[in-house]
């Protein structure tokens, strides 16, 4: 069984890792390049950095950030965010990112995802989807930061983004998003068994709990941000306690 992986998460906005619930109310938390460095040490499997308000502000990403930060790790490296063209790709993966993450873009032209598969590679083309339930059972797909409902079906999308090449899908479930009260499982699993590329799940962890419920479930990795940041969670103790549980994952050399 492929081991599971815990990906700390950087939500960054003018050079300065931030956070918040449901996609409001945001709160400076600390300096990125800082961070990064601890979670290398501390054992995480890779990082990921959004740039939360580049494609709502209609703007480049902070490529300087992107720089500094991918100079401390030694870990796999996703960024997104403001991300439009495969030229922006480029200059993403050319300034140290391993994988890039597609969201907004995406939606308005399906044909990037493959265009980027087609350039880079599927395997460094992550599909970002931002989604909230709209109805029973039901989910849609929003974009410009969680701002905009596009009306469409998140998991329909899913598969769609599967088809056009990318190589994986984080799945950012904006209802739970900063509430600490576990991952949505029933989107997230949903898209896990629609596709059959790696799924990560976003958004709700909230204590050590959490995470073996949504890793014993078909999905290959869970994003965390605040109970990293906040020191809620320790990830060399998750991982102690994941192992516990009987769910594999990678683990320091002691």
């Amino acid at each position: 069984m492929l081991a599971k992986r815990i990906i700390p998460c950087l939500d960054v906005d003018n050079g300065r890792v931030v956070k918040g619930k449901k996609f409001l109310d945001i709160q400076d938390v600390a300096d990125p390049v800082e961070l990064a460095k601890r979670y290398n040490e501390e054992g995480a499997d890779e990082l990921v950095f959004y740039d939360i308000t580049a494609s709502n502000e209609q703007r480049g990403i902070f490529l300087n950030v992107v720089e500094k930060v991918a100079k401390e790790i030694a870990i796999p490296f996703m960024v997104g965010g403001g991300i439009r063209t495969t030229k922006d790709i480029h200059q993403v993966l050319r300034s140290g990112a391993d994988k890039v993450s597609i969201n907004s873009a995406a939606v308005q032209r399906p044909e990037l995802i493959f265009e980027s598969a087609q350039k880079f590679g599927s395997q460094c083309t992550v599909l970002s989807i931002d989604a909230k339930k709209v109805s029973a059972g039901k989910w849609n797909v929003f974009i410009n930061g969680g701002r905009k409902d596009t009306g469409i079906d998140a998991i329909e999308w899913a598969k769609k983004g599967e088809s056009f090449g990318a190589g994986e899908i984080v799945v950012n479930a904006m209802d739970a998003d900063g509430e600490k009260s576990g991952y949505n499982l029933p989107l997230t699993t949903a898209i896990a068994t629609a596709v059959n590329i790696p799924v990560i799940a976003s958004g709700g962890a909230g204590k050590i709990e959490h995470f073996s419920e949504v890793l014993s479930q078909e999905i290959d990795a869970a994003l965390a941000a605040s109970v990293f940041h906040y020191d809620e969670i320790k990830i060399p103790a998750l991982k102690d306690y994941l192992n516990d549980q009987d769910i594999s994952v990678r683990r320091n050399a002691k």
